[in-house]
Parts: structure tokens; C-alpha cells; sequence
């Protein structure tokens, strides 16, 4: 099973943290531009893509 999240690209702002607590699913580009490298993760990433959601400090992440 795969974890459905969504970045609202209008809120974020590229500052990493979701990149520090999930680097298998997020990543910033050499601009700190975020990148997904895992659009939808596996189940096995729940507490880390939770834990990146809850740290950013614009909100930019939803799960659901």
C-alpha cells in the first residue's frame, strides 16, 4: 500500500526539512527547489513522510 500525499507548491518554500526527515521521498535540487523522488511511498515510509508533513514549517504537506 502507498501513502497519497500532496505538496501544495503555492505554500512551500523549499527551506528542506521535509528532505531531513524523509530523504528516500524528498530532495532539493542544487536551486532549493524541492523534488519528489517518491511520488507515491510505500507504506513502510508512514513515519517519516508524517514526520516531514508535521515539520514543515509552511504546512505545504498533506496526507491523507
Amino acid at each position: 500500500m502507498s501513502i497519497d500525499m500532496k505538496v501544495n507548491w503555492n505554500l512551500c518554500e523549499g527551506n528542506g526539512v521535509c528532505a531531513a526527515e524523509a530523504p528516500e521521498v524528498f530532495d532539493l535540487d542544487d536551486d532549493d527547489n524541492l523534488l519528489i523522488l517518491d511520488e507515491h511511498p510505500d507504506d513502510t515510509l508512514r513515519t517519516k513522510v508524517e514526520a516531514a508533513a508535521s515539520a514543515c514549517p509552511k504546512r505545504a504537506i498533506s496526507l491523507s
